[in-house]
């Protein structure tokens, strides 16, 4: 009895810890990492996802924005090319996350997130300098 009861307890703890990873089709990376994918990918998609005022006060060269907050979010994603690779990123890695699980569930096939957004990609920038 005692033996069913642990058995049961370990199985319902794997089933919930599944649940809460993301989907496979999500890396989330550090900036050094990110930068180099978007480097090295031609034509690369990259997905701003905060808001316009926060994007006119700076983004990464040759980001799209749309607004996860928005009401279009997966109208505007849906214009995208699901099987190319989408590196998205926010302000502080919190609603690209969010938004990256969005996409995996229209189908898109490879998604980066920005670990820690665009403070982390400006903060590294500045150390460089």
């Amino acid at each position: 009895m005692k033996l069913k009861s642990i058995l049961t307890f370990c199985l319902i703890s794997m089933l919930l810890s599944c649940n809460a990873q993301t989907s496979k089709n999500i890396k989330t990376v550090e900036v050094p990492a990110f930068a180099k994918e978007i480097k090295t990918t031609q034509k690369p998609q990259i997905l701003d996802v905060r808001t316009p005022e926060e994007f006119n006060q700076g983004h990464l060269e040759k980001a799209l924005n749309i607004d996860w907050l928005g009401d279009h979010f997966v109208q505007d994603a849906e214009k995208l090319n699901k099987n190319k690779a989408v590196y998205i990123y926010c302000r502080s890695g919190k609603r690209s996350l969010k938004a990256s699980e969005k996409l995996a569930e229209m189908g898109f096939k490879k998604i980066y997130n920005l670990e820690g957004g665009y403070q982390k990609w400006t903060a590294e920038s500045n150390k460089k300098q």
